[in-house]
């Protein structure tokens, strides 16, 4: 496979706390990696040194071979990568719709709200990117009435409309229903697989990672503990004492 984001002797401290402690990572083209582990061990650090939004005490971030770690993230996103969040970043008083085509319009560069709502290119791929997502129907809804689940779809779909060629999301089933959140991870893989987008998702519910991942990366204190596939990783004494048992 084709090594599309790696990071190599990630090193950040908060006070006392190494949330970055020598990583070592790789995402390949077209997989599926979930990242797990304790809260403060480091996982959203990780995104956060992977999308600009903080940097690097020592180590490199590479898209493509190409270093990244020293860019602001708006240049980021727009080499590659979208970053969806565990709270849903959306326009609350603005109607799903109109929050999807704003992102088209940041994309290419428009930034006038109305010319943005008013171009019929732009409202077309809006709807196709809600009709990948299964909320079509929600596209005339305002942001602020969506259950929790759908405000997360529509998070990540604004994600995909800047065509990245990866996506980093944080927690994509909390707040969400254990009733909604296999449903609402197929309706997100199924997506992302028709947009030919890679993912790195951090996520504390195992079934989900059991079911979705192609691979497992478990974080404690900052380092990269045990990797591999889930039904290996699942079964290391490590990952159960540690991780299992209090994720």
């Amino acid at each position: 496979m084709t090594v599309l984001l790696e990071a190599k002797n990630l090193h950040i401290t908060f006070g006392a706390v190494k949330a970055a402690n020598g990583v070592d990572l790789h995402i390949d083209e077209g997989e599926f990696l979930a990242i797990i582990g304790p809260n403060g061990s480091g996982k959203t650090t990780f995104l956060n040194l992977c999308t600009g939004y903080i940097r690097p005490s020592e180590g490199e971030v590479y898209l493509d071979g190409k270093p990244i770690t020293r860019l602001p993230p708006r240049t980021i996103a727009r080499k590659g990568i979208a970053r969806a969040f565990q709270i849903p970043q959306l326009f609350l008083d603005q109607t799903v719709l109109t929050n999807l085509m704003l992102a088209i319009a940041s994309r290419e560069g428009l930034w006038q709200v109305g010319k943005a709502l008013g171009r019929p290119a732009y409202r077309d791929e809006a709807m196709a990117l809600l009709a990948m997502f299964n909320l079509a129907d929600c596209a005339p809804t305002l942001a602020s009435t969506l259950p929790e689940g759908r405000r997360k779809l529509v998070d990540i779909a604004i994600a995909l409309a800047l065509k990245p060629r990866l996506v980093l999301l944080d927690e994509p089933t909390s707040g969400v229903s254990a009733l909604e959140r296999f449903a609402l991870m197929e309706t997100l893989m199924g997506a992302l697989r028709q947009a030919k987008v890679s993912a790195l998702f951090v996520e504390h519910d195992m079934d989900v990672v059991e079911r979705y991942a192609d691979r497992v990366v478990v974080w404690e204190a900052g380092r990269v503990m045990a990797e591999g596939k889930p039904e290996a990783v699942f079964k290391d004494a490590r990952v159960i004492e540690n991780v299992i048992g209090v994720a």
